[in-house]
């Protein structure tokens, strides 16, 4: 592991999370969102939202508009049908990612797919590398054993067939690690920082012990050095610090 500068930490347990239930919604907010404000919680580096929902059955989010702003979401269980001011009409399932450029502006709506499951999907929100884009959607299925025992990248600043496409230097990477596995996430800009999201099971990351929903935020390293504790899924998504 190398040191590029002095290594900063920032670390949020999965109890601390802010929190919403209007019970066809349960949400957690890593960062600031809604009517959940914490000063020392507003963004890591270009990273302004990590929101953890489950949508009741038939439920979800009516239209409603954004503006200048990387929107992706992960499906953990289930499916969400989408609709946007772009034309798009679709559903996104669990094995898939979506990101919507919001750009200029752009309206969508997000509801639960299925009337007897809930949905469950990570939301998150990067802020843009350049502003007023045309606004754009994508999205892509990613195969599971890609992932095993490694980090898949899912989302990238490169156009690539392999990823997503997304207007920042920014990367999304996911793997699903046994027991006792270990590997090193390396950043692929080392100027960049990277937050560790633990989806399901516990690893240590630099360190750090980490549970399930829990968050670890690290500057100043280009590599980082990680260990499964149980069967564990991983999120890093690495973004710029200014």
């Amino acid at each position: 592991m190398s040191t590029q500068s002095a290594i900063k930490k920032t670390l949020h347990r999965s109890a601390t999370r802010g929190g919403a239930n209007f019970g066809w919604l349960q949400s957690r907010h890593t960062f600031s969102f809604g009517s959940y404000f914490d000063p020392e919680r507003v963004h890591f580096g270009a990273l302004r939202v990590l929101n953890d929902d489950q949508v009741a059955p038939g439920a979800g989010f009516p239209t409603h508009p954004h503006d200048n702003m990387e929107i992706v979401s992960i499906p953990l269980s289930g499916a969400l049908e989408h609709k946007d001011t772009t034309g798009t009409d679709g559903v996104i399932r669990t094995g898939d990612v979506q990101i919507m450029s919001a750009g200029t502006g752009i309206a969508h709506s997000e509801y639960n797919h299925s009337d007897e499951e809930p949905v469950k999907f990570l939301q998150i929100w990067v802020i843009p590398g350049k502003m007023d884009i045309e606004p754009r959607y994508d999205q892509k299925e990613f195969a599971s054993e890609d992932r095993k025992n490694r980090f898949q990248m899912m989302v990238s600043p490169q156009q690539s067939d392999e990823t997503l496409w997304i207007n920042q230097n920014a990367y999304f990477s996911m793997a699903d690690l046994d027991k006792g596995q270990t590997l090193d996430y390396s950043l692929n800009d080392s100027a960049n920082g990277v937050y560790f999201f633990i989806i399901e099971g516990s690893a240590t990351i630099n360190k750090e012990t980490l549970g399930y929903r829990d968050g670890l935020g690290l500057e100043g390293l280009s590599t980082v050095p990680i260990e499964a504790t149980a069967p564990a899924r991983i999120l890093a998504i690495e973004v710029p610090m200014t």
